[in-house]
């Protein structure tokens, strides 16, 4: 599905995340959430110029809310999964955090709100059900180079998987003390 689809909720949810942001509550979302949120906060959707299926990385960028959010990653290469063929625009005030070679913005933060294109949530078990359920659509593009098979994809989750934890384990701790308040 798509931010763009004229689906009844996405309005509503739109609206409840530009709530939460001006009362200053954290918020945080992944893949379509992310997009969700750059929506909600005049971001714009687009068809991304190529899709991104698998196992990734994204390079961190190097100023004060980069260093703040990502700690280590700043202007270092973190490991993500993607599974996505659109992205977001960074919505003004916030700032990208995340970048890599297929699409130019993987994750952006406004305040204590997180957005992400990628995924940093992963389990085995939701990449094997993505895997099964998704599969013509990994292989209707496979052979590109931002796309791994379902195979690979499953083959290096215990090479990737301790690495992304360490790169989510950064972000949720930034993201949870925003909730202290």
């Amino acid at each position: 599905m798509s931010v763009n689809d004229p689906l009844p909720w996405i309005d509503a949810v739109c609206v409840l995340i530009r709530e939460a942001a001006g009362r200053n509550i954290p918020v945080i979302g992944h893949c379509l959430g992310g997009q969700l949120m750059s929506k909600a906060l005049g971001g714009v959707i687009t068809r991304n110029p190529v899709k991104e299926l698998g196992w990734g990385e994204a390079t961190g960028e190097d100023d004060a809310t980069a260093r703040y959010w990502l700690g280590a990653y700043a202007g270092n290469v973190g490991t993500v999964f993607h599974w996505h063929g659109e992205s977001f625009s960074i919505p003004s005030g916030a700032t990208r955090l995340f970048a890599n070679q297929y699409c130019a913005n993987q994750m952006f933060a406004l305040g204590p709100h997180l957005g992400m294109q990628c995924h940093v949530e992963m389990t085995p078990e939701m990449i094997s059900t993505w895997c099964e359920q998704w599969a013509e659509e990994a292989a209707s593009v496979a052979g590109q180079p931002s796309v791994q098979t379902p195979g690979t994809m499953q083959a290096e989750i215990g090479e990737r998987l301790p690495a992304m934890r360490r790169l989510s384990d950064q972000l949720y701790s930034v993201w949870i003390r925003g909730l202290r308040r």
